[in-house]
């Protein structure tokens, strides 16, 4: 009964009707503050004076709350800034009644206007407290709230509860914050808890969700932390901080360009994707490139997999000194070995898999960058090719199990130096599977991995940020995409499918347009797209032509012949490889010109031994 009352006045009926309970607690205050001022004697003629004083703070009382807006702040919303309005409301209608007295000649001494003030002041704020509260436990009876913890205490994690304590389909429970200083306080009228308490407080407190407020740690330090919390059982979600939504801050943080299903051109398969769990549990692992973005992924999710051990193999110090502290703060009783070196490092390769007596090899480490490759063709054949043959041997001589070759799109039918040294690479493998009894090898070829460095995704995102224009090589050219997260899963799963000698490849979609990223993407932040339909738009896209070596449309296969494998979206190509001479030969020749220093060589190499579309042509015109 009462909530049809309340949703059934109108804003007109509301503000009468705080006017009036304003109106009565004033006038209630003063006989009240005359009984408290002991020193004023309480008699009849003391009550008969007050009378016409009384009727005239009625009036000046209507009129100071509606010029101060006490009426208008809605219940809901009345904080720290309602109560000011009401301190100066009680305040001004405390000096009226003095000027009043002196004018009517009541004769009540000053002090009376004064406790007279501090009893309207916590009257008004007093009742409009405890309506709100009923008001909204009365609005919220019955509905299923989503309760949610908030992870930081600090100043975004202050504003969030603020906001969600006005919405009716979310509680906010208890913080978490990894201050010790916080912990145990009450911050916004939560108790804030250490982080080690998150899995009692989800099943205690029935938590759904975990947020994480904390928008001023590193990108790295944000993934730890919710990597950590993906076995607690409730989503987790990154709010940027409130300044950044409205403010000057990177647009990355502010906007969500596009959606992971339009950016895909389909829906992800990470939940089609079948556990590996049981082809890496209890095994040592290496992992080239580890530090890398499709190295890091592998790693965090070999982690689940609970391995005997795993080895970091990385060239860049900082990466691998990011995943390597990343690993050891999620599991403290794995054995990680970090290993700061390169794959052109023979004899280091040797003895870190004999050493840690590596079972499972997922060569990751690659130059991928095409531009930079074609510019520097030498360092990327030394690396991508001739790396991934002295790894592939030593994986062989050392009596490895299984050998994963991470591949790209880029591989088939190459128009460029990165393509074809990912094609020789794969010939490589190809060439020892047909030739090894006890290791089993096998190739793993996807597309474009979203979030990856070098990636479209955050060139667009800069370049939006700064303005535009939006840069796009051809305005018909297109590309697969897929998640770190699904590239990753199907690497380790080429793993515990391979018999030897097989390329896998995921059923990725169709392939992306470019040109549709970029306008999702301007549109998806905000702004609308300059072109000669609507001149007046905020961000130009500008093609500036393909870039040397690169491809229109990227494929993944070579030859159309496939095969099934026990998992639906994941295909195995039939694909043609060198014969043992032809291998030898075409590495031979690769090394001299490598040693040599000799690019036009070594693209002469590659263009007699790689399967291509016009990568002969491409080498005459350098």
């Amino acid at each position: 009964m009462f909530y049809e009352l309340l949703t059934r006045m109108t804003r007109g009926h509301k503000q009468a009707l705080f006017t009036s309970i304003d109106t009565l607690t004033s006038l209630a205050a003063l006989p009240v503050a005359v009984l408290l001022a002991a020193w004023v004697p309480w008699t009849e003629s003391t009550l008969m004076n007050m009378l016409p004083l009384m009727a005239a703070l009625a009036v000046a009382g209507v009129g100071l709350s509606w010029w101060l807006g006490l009426p208008r702040i809605k219940l809901n919303a009345y904080e720290t800034r309602g109560i000011i309005r009401t301190a100066a409301f009680s305040f001004a209608l405390g000096l009226s009644g003095v000027l009043i007295d002196r004018a009517l000649g009541v004769g009540l001494p000053t002090g009376v206007f004064f406790i007279f003030s501090l009893l309207v002041l916590v009257g008004c704020a007093a009742w409009r407290i405890i309506l709100r509260q009923l008001t909204i436990q009365i609005y919220r009876r019955g509905k299923n709230r989503m309760r949610v913890l908030i992870y930081g205490a600090g100043q975004t994690g202050q504003q969030l509860v603020a906001a969600l304590r006005h919405d009716d389909a979310i509680h906010p429970v208890a913080f978490v914050d990894d201050n010790p200083t916080l912990q145990s306080l009450v911050v916004s009228g939560l108790r804030v808890h250490a982080p080690s308490s998150i899995e009692d407080l989800v099943a205690d407190k029935d938590i759904q969700r975990v947020v994480l407020a904390m928008p001023s740690i590193s990108p790295p330090a944000l993934a730890r932390i919710a990597h950590k919390l993906r076995t607690v059982g409730c989503e987790v979600h990154a709010l940027p901080s409130f300044a950044e939504l409205v403010g000057d801050g990177d647009l990355r943080k502010r906007v969500s360009p596009v959606s992971l299903d339009d950016l895909l051109g389909r829906g992800g398969l990470e939940k089609e994707l079948p556990a590996v769990s049981h082809a890496y549990s209890g095994r040592r692992i290496m992992i080239t490139g580890a530090g890398g973005s499709i190295g890091s992924e592998l790693c965090r999710q070999l982690i689940a997999c609970k391995p005997e051990c795993v080895v970091l193999l990385d060239h860049s110090e900082l990466a691998l000194y990011n995943i390597d502290k990343e690993l050891r703060s999620i599991s403290k009783s794995l054995r990680i070995v970090p290993v700061l070196g390169s794959v052109n490092n023979e004899r280091l390769v040797r003895e870190t898999l004999v050493q840690n007596n590596v079972e499972v090899v997922l060569h990751a480490a690659a130059y991928k960058h095409l531009p930079l490759v074609e510019r520097n063709p030498i360092a990327g054949l030394q690396n991508n090719v001739i790396g991934t043959k002295i790894l592939a041997d030593a994986a062989r001589d050392a009596g490895v199990d299984r050998f994963i070759l991470v591949s790209s799109d880029k591989a088939v039918r190459p128009t460029n130096v990165m393509g074809a040294s990912k094609r020789l690479a794969e010939l490589i493998v190809q060439d020892l599977a047909t030739r090894s009894v006890g290791t089993r090898f096998s190739m793993v070829r996807f597309g474009n991995v979203l979030g990856s460095s070098g990636s479209v995704i955050p060139l667009f995102e800069e370049q939006i940020a700064r303005g535009g224009p939006v840069t796009l090589t051809h305005g018909e050219v297109t590309r697969y995409f897929m998640t770190i997260s699904e590239a990753a899963r199907l690497v380790l799963l080429a793993g515990s499918f391979a018999h030897g000698g097989e390329v896998f490849v995921l059923d990725m979609g169709k392939p992306v347009p470019i040109k549709r990223l970029a306008q999702q993407m301007i549109e998806g932040a905000g702004y609308t797209v300059k072109d000669g339909r609507n001149p007046d738009g905020d961000i130009e896209i500008k093609v500036t032509g393909l870039r040397d070596g690169e491809k229109l449309h990227e494929e993944l296969l070579i030859e159309p012949d496939m095969l099934t494998t026990p998992h639906n979206k994941i295909l195995r190509a039939q694909e043609g490889y060198l014969s043992e001479f032809e291998m030898a030969t075409a590495l031979k020749d690769l090394r001299t010109a490598i040693d040599e220093n000799d690019v036009e060589a070594a693209r002469t190499v590659i263009g007699r031994w790689v399967e291509q579309g016009s990568l002969l042509e491409a080498a005459k015109r350098h």
